[in-house]
């Protein structure tokens, strides 16, 4: 697990340290650097971004500007810490030292780090038919969930009879996820309702419905990303499904506690959503507040701040947050 990724010069975030968790909460205003911060994370190690498109606006043009990501280790690689910087050359520096400082070979954290995605679901890309391939991925998107969900009807149909139960009680208008074959090679997916047992194509469905769809795909793969970022996970979706997918993320990074028995899978999510910061007011310690900066932006944990608990009352979280007292939101 990550505890924490420093940030200089990357984007807005020009002198920034991220606290992580197992699962992590980021909230506050556009532009204070919540997407950017899973950007940053998604580039370590995998290169998805040349130097220009990395560095702070205002250093582009400063020939010894440099970009640097470094990322602290919890269990189980406590005390190793990874660091990735680029020069304004495009020159790429990568390394890892344990807790003496003392350079090591990284295979286990290099695979974790290859093993990333981020996720910024799009109702079109999840609705689409796909072709079909052996090993099928979710994408960034969502864009071939058919085949993902396909291929886990063939793999591990216990978990897929298991997914449809829970797709039941999130939805309870449909009781089952049916496929197609719109031409050769290719899937699409349906959803059949429980009464009349119609099969409604995935293009026909609401966008909140697939949205939901693919964030609790996610939840029941067998094998999912050792580390996953999602851009809000409740765009999109109906306020009474946030505690499903509150749940979905839990299960994601909380196995022991839904009789999972793989790895922990650490969480980063962001939101912009009031309803949905409702959720964590008990667990203010998964909660991390982006703040816009004279500088750039700034991280900071919310069970840190000062007098929480009085600030917090009875109210709910979400409200106190939108009030600005928090942080965390626009400023003239």
């Amino acid at each position: 697990m990550i505890e924490s990724i420093r940030f200089k010069n990357f984007k807005i975030l020009r002198d920034a340290e991220l606290p992580l968790g197992r699962f992590t909460l980021i909230v506050g205003p556009n532009g204070s650097g919540k997407s950017t911060a899973l950007q940053a994370l998604q580039t370590v190690y995998q290169k998805t971004q040349g130097f220009s498109d990395m560095v702070t606006v205002s250093l582009q043009s400063a020939k010894e500007a440099s970009v640097e990501i470094t990322l602290r280790w919890g269990a189980p690689h406590s005390g190793m810490v990874t660091t990735e910087s680029y020069s304004s050359t495009n020159a790429r520096n990568f390394r890892n030292v344990d807790s003496q400082g003392k350079k090591v070979a990284g295979g286990a954290l290099e695979a974790e780090l290859a093993s990333i995605r981020v996720y910024s679901l799009d109702a079109p890309a999840i609705a689409a038919k796909v072709g079909l391939d052996p090993e099928m991925e979710l994408s960034p998107n969502g864009s071939k969930l058919a085949g993902v969900l396909d291929q886990l009807r063939d793999r591990d149909p216990e978990r897929f009879e298991a997914l449809n139960k829970e797709l039941g009680r999130w939805l309870p208008e449909f009781d089952r996820i049916l496929f197609e074959t719109p031409n050769a090679g290719q899937r699409a997916f349906l959803l059949r309702t429980r009464k009349g047992c119609h099969a409604i194509s995935a293009i026909d469905l609401s966008q909140g419905t697939v949205l939901a769809l693919a964030i609790l795909t996610l939840a029941y793969l067998p094998d999912p990303p050792s580390i996953v970022g999602i851009e809000e996970p409740d765009r999109g979706v109906h306020p009474r499904l946030l505690r499903n997918i509150q749940d979905a993320l839990y299960r994601l990074s909380c196995p022991e506690n839904f009789g999972e028995k793989r790895e922990p899978v650490q969480v980063i999510a962001t939101t912009h959503s009031p309803y949905f910061l409702d959720l964590y007011k008990d667990h203010p310690e998964e909660i991390v507040i982006a703040q816009k900066t004279a500088d750039g932006a700034r991280f900071e944990r919310l069970s840190e701040q000062p007098h929480l608990r009085e600030v917090l009352g009875d109210a709910p979280l979400g409200e106190v947050w939108y009030s600005g007292v928090l942080g965390g939101v626009p400023v003239e």
